[in-house]
């Protein structure tokens, strides 16, 4: 049988070719994500002992007072940033700039410097060097951090790295100086030198950095199981075409297989044969998804350090059991999905194998307990998901959606077909009898076709499930946005305006309004604040639920929480008592009617000015335009922080729906090795119609049809389910957050879906239409 199992091989190896790609796909897969996952816990992990090399002692997230208590009784050095504006001269930067501690012991000082020198006294600055690199600051620059009242001139005196990612900031300065923006500090830990006896919660050194390093890994290893979690999606595609592929291969070798038994061999000899063959296969496959995946983790690897001089990433050290779990995966996938093919084959007696195979029919025992299993599945997984809508359970929906979509590939047998017929009878309509001997064609074998789709099926379910649930999830947080950060952007100042500011933003490139406030310097319930009347028409707005009403003031949630729910205002000689409305982020100062401050104030001035920005507008270019208008005023950037989120959104999905799609890739390269096998199987039947007076033009259109109709009818099927799981998924996980939740159907990116499988199915018959053109129909009718 070694002879018969080489044999195979070399005959088959085209056949096999794409079942060995799946494969390859899903190993490398592994590989790449267990090279990924080193060299960010590599990266993460180095230099986290550079802060405290002279420490004796940390004390875990102190508070900005506790800190303070210990550097003037102890010799301690705290680690921690604030997150500040940044302008240099009239020019914004950035609006959020990291800023950390500079020790000015020598003993302390942790960071490698590239230039100048470390800061030693108050008006000094440390700056990142690829930071200052990208933002082009020198040595010697005037930079202003913060705004408004909390803000600090200082002078760049050196450039350094961070030899951390934990402890990194873009510009560091001393500890008195960080301490200007006091009630915003962030502190990660303070090292403690010398005798540590009293000080609470201090552990020694070592203690704190394996603890350290345990968190660092746990939250890697969390990002790998995500990514591995596409990895099973896509070797469970694997499992479809390959599966698919030994059926449709071994029903072609039916004959063959009688012959060997008719000769002699028993099952087990031809059972060892294909097994053989399927191990074969597996350890090719799994091989060089081995070799795929170290080259292109390494290379991505590369291609992210280049690309970014921040990137957390180290050297690639995968270990010795992510390799042999990668090859083991690899195996045992082909061997599960040859496993049933090869039991279907080897229960045929040598006699039945001569005669005609008939598949397993819906209308057969085995195809009715399928079809009740699947029919019971569907109906109980959409019980369970309505059950999680009504609990709000993430568990019960994904095991609900699971259940349910099982089912459905279970139906697949008939519910593919009747689907692919109606499609092909409507498309029969305009594009001739091509079309319907398509449509025949692909129904023909209705496990086949299920097969054949199911896996394209998977992939387009969950990106249409992600596109949609994410557009709606982003029109939630839009909304959201919209009510956190009302106005785009804002320049408030403590001190009156000149009168043409508002005309002067007006003009700026990029601003659609802007809107100058009259305000006045009020004592709010003790507290001195700038006091703004709302503007009278609301088109620089984004929302209007933070306006107040008469009787009514508008206060930030850092103020409002800290008054009661009435207060007094006072300006001058005038009173009045004011019931408070807290609003997320809308300025600085407070908000009243306009009303109600010509009542309190008998001569206002211009205080602020409120901005609402064209679409598509840079937040940063209008921000530093902005702010070069009045640089002494505080500026609120609400545009910036919209975006920032919109990026992070934008990031997720894509990397998602990247992800998803090697799934697809797979399904479109087993509908191709599907056509290609029945090219092979169907050679007579094609000689014939050639010879009936078929061209190969004709021909070729079949076939384009065949593939398109599986293709668009395993799409257009999985973006409906796809919306409907992403319907229960933001009833269950988005409704959660948000109230009132509207659904949003990304028709546009739906629709591109659709597109790009039809298109993706059209090319992936090219080359099996061009055979089968090629033959000529008396070669083909000859064929045995």
């Amino acid at each position: 049988m070694r002879s018969v199992w080489l044999g195979s091989l070399r005959t088959h190896t085209r056949r096999y070719v794409s079942a060995a790609l799946a494969v390859a796909v899903g190993v490398a897969f592994v590989v790449v994500t267990a090279a990924l996952a080193s060299s960010t816990r590599s990266g993460l992990a180095a230099g986290i002992d550079a802060p405290y090399r002279h420490a004796d002692a940390v004390v875990k997230r102190p508070d900005v007072d506790t800190a303070a208590a210990l550097v003037e009784t102890h010799d301690a050095s705290p680690v921690g940033w604030t997150d500040q504006p940044v302008r240099r001269g009239d020019r914004v930067l950035a609006n959020h700039v990291e800023i950390g501690v500079s020790p000015t012991e020598p003993a302390w000082q942790w960071q490698d410097l590239t230039a100048g020198r470390f800061p030693v006294g108050p008006g000094e600055a440390l700056v990142d060097t690829n930071a200052a690199k990208a933002k082009h600051v020198a040595l010697g620059d005037r930079l202003r951090l913060g705004t408004g009242e909390q803000r600090l001139d200082v002078t760049v005196v050196g450039l350094a790295k961070a030899p951390t990612q934990l402890a990194q900031a873009t510009v560091y300065v001393i500890w008195p100086d960080l301490l200007t923006w006091r009630d915003q500090v962030f502190l990660t830990s303070i090292g403690v030198a010398g005798d540590t006896a009293g000080i609470d919660h201090a552990q020694p050194v070592d203690t704190y950095l394996t603890d350290v390093r345990t968190e660092l890994d746990r939250q890697v290893d969390v990002v790998a199981l995500v990514l591995l979690l596409f990895a099973a999606i896509a070797l469970f595609v694997s499992v479809l075409v390959i599966a698919n592929t030994f059926s449709i291969l071994f029903a072609q070798r039916m004959r063959d297989f009688a012959l060997l038994r008719c000769v002699g061999a028993t099952r087990r000899q031809v059972a060892r044969s294909v097994r053989l063959e399927a191990i074969t296969i597996g350890t090719l496959a799994s091989l060089l998804g081995l070799v795929a995946g170290f080259g292109l983790g390494d290379g991505i690897v590369r291609l992210i350090g280049a690309l970014s001089d921040n990137a957390p990433l180290g050297p690639v050290d995968i270990g010795l059991g992510w390799i042999v779990g990668a090859f083991v995966i690899g195996l045992v996938v082909t061997l599960v999905a040859s496993w049933l093919p090869t039991r279907r084959v080897l229960t045929v007696t040598p006699m039945a194998a001569l005669r005609p195979h008939e598949d397993v029919e819906p209308r057969t025992g085995a195809g009715r307990l399928r079809l009740a299993l699947g029919l019971l599945l569907v109906l109980g997984g959409v019980a369970l998901l309505t059950m999680s809508v009504a609990a709000r359970n993430t568990l019960v929906m994904v095991a609900g959606g699971g259940a349910a979509f099982t089912g459905v590939l279970l139906l697949g047998p008939v519910l593919m077909p009747a689907l692919v017929r109606a499609a092909g009878s409507l498309l029969g309509r305009f594009a001739g009898p091509e079309a319907r001997l398509a449509s025949a064609n692909a129904v023909r074998n209705p496990r086949r076709t299920a097969a054949t789709a199911a896996s394209l099926l998977v992939g387009v379910t969950l990106t249409t499930a992600v596109l949609t649930g994410m557009a709606t999830a982003r029109d939630a947080i839009t909304d959201a946005g919209d009510t956190d950060h009302p106005v785009d952007l804002t320049l408030t100042s403590t001190t009156p305006l000149p009168g043409d500011v508002a005309s002067r933003a007006g003009a700026v490139p990029g601003v659609a309004e802007a809107v100058g406030l009259a305000g006045t310097r009020a004592q709010v319930a003790g507290r001195d604040v700038v006091l703004l009347a709302a503007p009278a028409s609301h088109d620089v707005l984004r929302s209007t639920a933070f306006v107040p009403g008469p009787g009514e003031i508008t206060l930030p949630a850092d103020v409002a929480d800290a008054v009661p729910d009435t207060v007094t205002v006072t300006v001058g000689g005038h009173r009045a008592d004011l019931r408070v409305v807290t609003a997320s982020s809308f300025s600085q100062g407070a908000l009243v009617t306009q009303q109600t401050l010509a009542d309190l104030s008998d001569h206002p001035e211009t205080y602020a000015v409120w901005v609402r920005a064209d679409d598509g507008a840079d937040p940063d270019d209008l921000g530093g335009d902005l702010g070069a208008l009045a640089p002494d005023a505080d500026l609120e950037n609400g545009l910036a922080d919209r975006a920032w989120v919109d990026l992070q959104l934008d990031i997720f999905t894509g990397a998602v729906v990247g992800l998803l799609a090697i799934s697809v890739l797979i399904a479109l390269v087993g509908i191709a090795n599907t056509l290609g096998l029945s090219v092979l199987e169907r050679s007579r039947e094609h000689a014939l119609l050639r010879a009936l007076g078929l061209t190969r033009r004709g021909l070729r259109r079949m076939l384009a049809a065949e593939a398109v109709l599986l293709s668009v009818v395993a799409t257009v099927l999985g973006t409906a389910i796809g919306v409907a799981f992403a319907w229960v998924g933001v009833r269950v996980m988005v409704a959660q957050a948000f109230d009132d939740v509207p659904m949003v159907l990304p028709l546009g990116q739906l629709a591109l879906v659709v597109l790009i499988a039809a298109g993706a199915g059209l090319v992936s018959c090219l080359l099996p239409a061009r055979r089968a053109a090629r033959v000529a129909p008396a070669q083909g009718l000859a064929l045995d």
